[in-house]
Order: structure tokens, then C-alpha cells, then sequence
């Protein structure tokens, strides 16, 4: 049995007849008799005595209308407050973000949510491994730069640099090359740096500036590496979005700009899921952490 034309048979008979159906339902008075007919020859049974000036519904007719306006009534209330709940942030949201940006903006982030949405119970995680968000059970993923992957869909929220900066002790170095074409500095680097790394980076000079960073130290994390740069050890490739405040405040000095496109920072799901209320909610959360799309520090 085709449930729409049962519903536009239910519609006609609690109207009293095709002309009111039609007005209360805005569809048109043929759309509803053609529909009703072919819900009559599917049970091969006449439900209206169309011979009646006013409507009259035939014995079956009143039997079907009695037997089924009842349930058809609350399949439809059912489907309206599942409508109504989804569009609502509630239950539970899972968010993994690397530790960077875990650490300096999603503390915040994940403060304003909850207090925006209390039905929706929020957990985010930092972490730097590689993350699958079905597998590993998350709503959403905060990745930098992603790869493009046909099984994640998302926006990018931030665009982030990263910068040359360190204490403002440390002389820069001079235009003079070492031995092997670039001029040195003393750095500190992440513990996965390649040995043959140079550091290309815009000053407002009209030609890029080339470092060659002579590691002091090699650390497993850019929050490390920011601290050892603020005791002095070194100079260091930092993200905007970690040391902003530091420059701001004098605590670094910065010596420039890498050349190249900016950092992006996406929020991704799996695109095997429907982007639902508690996350369009989160979405929007951060969106607004960061209005320009650039890291701009919290006054």
C-alpha cells in the first residue's frame, strides 16, 4: 500500500471533501483525486461515492479511514519531533586536535561550546598521531595542511605562518655564508628534522632569506621547542598561532616570515556521515575563534 496516497485519502475524508483537502494542504484538487483512485485500484475497492454531490466515503472508506487516520497521525508527529531533535546539539561530541593548537585555542573553544550547548556532552582530545575518525570513534578531526582524502569531508577554519623567531638576546646572523653557501644560525629543532634543512624566510627584503639551522638541540614537540627559544638556546621555526603572544610582548624577537603558502588548519569528519546539529554547532564555535580566518591573540 502506497502510505502518501493513504495519506492524501485520510487527507480528502478529515476534510470532507477533495476542494477543502485541497485548500488546507495547498496541493491541487486533481493531484488529490488522482491519488486517491490509484490507492482504490491498488486495493481494488471504491473508497468515495463520487456520484454524491458532498463527499461520502463508502462502507471500505470508512472502515480504512477509521483504521488508519489514527496511526498515519502519529508516524507523522513522530517524524516531526525527530526533526526537531536533530536540529538540536545534544549528546555526545568527540573532537581530536593536535597538541599545538589543542593547548592554545580549544581550551577556549571547548569552554565557549559548552556553555553555549549544555546538552551536548563535549570531549576533545590533543594528540599528534594519525587519527581515523570512524575507527577511532570522533565526530571530528583537526588536521594541519590535510592530504587530499576522499573519505574525509570538512572547512578549513585557520589559516596560520610559520615564523624565524628567537630571544632577543641571540644576534642574527650576518650576510657573510659559511662554507657551504648559507649563512648559520644556532637552532633548536624538532627531533624529526631533516639534517640537510635550510630555513627560507621573507623579512620585507625584496629577495628571501636563506638559513642554515645548526641544531643545539632536537625536541620531540613545538611546545619544547618554544620554551628552550624563550631560555635563549636558540632560534626556531614556530607557528604563528604558538608564539604570537611572546613576539607581541617582546619576549622573542621575530627575523621573519617563511616563503610559501600559509599553514591550513581544517576540522574534518568521516563523509560517511551526515554533518549533524552538535557538529555544525562545534563548526561554528570555532569559526568564530577565528573571524579573519588568521590567528589573531586573545586580549
Amino acid at each position: 500500500m502506497d502510505l502518501q496516497a493513504l495519506s492524501d485519502f485520510n487527507l480528502v475524508a478529515a476534510n470532507g471533501g477533495f476542494g477543502r483537502a485541497s485548500r488546507v494542504s495547498g496541493r491541487s484538487k486533481a493531484t488529490l483525486s488522482r491519488r486517491v483512485a490509484e490507492l482504490e485500484r491498488s486495493l481494488g475497492v471504491r473508497l468515495i461515492d463520487r456520484g454524491s454531490h458532498n463527499l461520502r466515503l463508502t462502507e471500505e472508506g470508512r472502515a480504512l479511514h477509521e483504521r488508519t487516520a489514527g496511526p498515519l497521525s502519529e508516524i507523522s508527529e513522530a517524524g516531526e519531533t525527530v526533526v526537531l531533535g536533530a536540529s538540536i546539539p545534544r549528546g555526545r561530541l568527540r573532537v581530536s586536535a593536535p597538541v599545538v593548537i589543542a593547548h592554545i585555542a580549544f581550551g577556549r573553544i571547548g569552554a565557549r561550546f559548552a556553555l553555549a550547548y549544555p546538552e551536548v556532552q563535549l570531549e576533545i582530545v590533543a594528540e599528534d598521531r594519525r587519527i581515523d575518525p570512524v575507527e577511532d570513534g570522533y565526530d571530528l578531526v583537526i588536521r594541519v595542511d590535510p592530504s587530499p582524502d576522499d573519505r574525509l569531508v570538512g572547512r578549513r577554519f585557520l589559516n596560520d605562518e610559520r615564523l624565524i623567531v628567537a630571544h632577543p638576546d641571540l644576534p642574527r646572523p650576518g650576510n657573510r655564508p659559511d662554507d657551504r653557501g648559507d649563512p648559520s644560525v644556532r637552532a633548536v629543532l624538532l627531533s624529526a628534522t631533516p639534517p640537510d634543512a635550510t630555513w627560507r624566510f621573507r623579512n620585507g627584503q625584496a629577495a628571501d632569506i636563506v638559513l642554515k639551522p645548526e641544531p643545539v638541540l632536537h625536541l620531540s614537540s613545538l611546545l619544547m621547542v618554544r620554551d628552550a627559544v624563550l631560555a635563549g638556546a636558540g632560534a626556531a621555526m614556530l607557528p604563528r598561532l604558538l608564539v604570537a603572544d611572546d613576539v607581541a610582548a617582546g619576549r622573542l624577537t621575530l627575523w621573519g616570515v617563511q616563503a610559501g603558502p600559509p599553514v591550513e588548519l581544517w576540522a574534518l569528519q568521516s563523509s560517511r556521515r551526515l554533518v549533524g546539529a552538535k557538529v555544525r554547532a562545534f563548526l561554528d564555535v570555532v569559526e568564530k575563534a577565528f573571524p579573519e580566518r588568521a590567528f589573531v591573540p586573545p586580549t
